[in-house]
């Protein structure tokens, strides 16, 4: 395992990049933004998340 205490076991045995700033010159802000619109997210490419949801509940037909 890396010395790097963010990340993870798992995320360390895939040789997956720590999580966090993508570098220096990325403000708090910036990162703030991306994690909160990730949340409302049902995916990388997907629509929110509560009309994914509200499609599960509609009754069929």
């Amino acid at each position: 395992m890396s010395d790097d205490r963010t990340q993870s076991e798992g995320r360390d045995d895939n040789g997956a990049i720590p999580g966090g700033k993508p570098d220096a010159s990325t403000s708090d802000a910036a990162v703030r933004r991306t994690g909160e619109a990730s949340r409302r997210k049902a995916g990388p490419d997907g629509p929110d998340a509560t009309e994914v949801g509200d499609t599960f509940k509609r009754p069929p037909g």
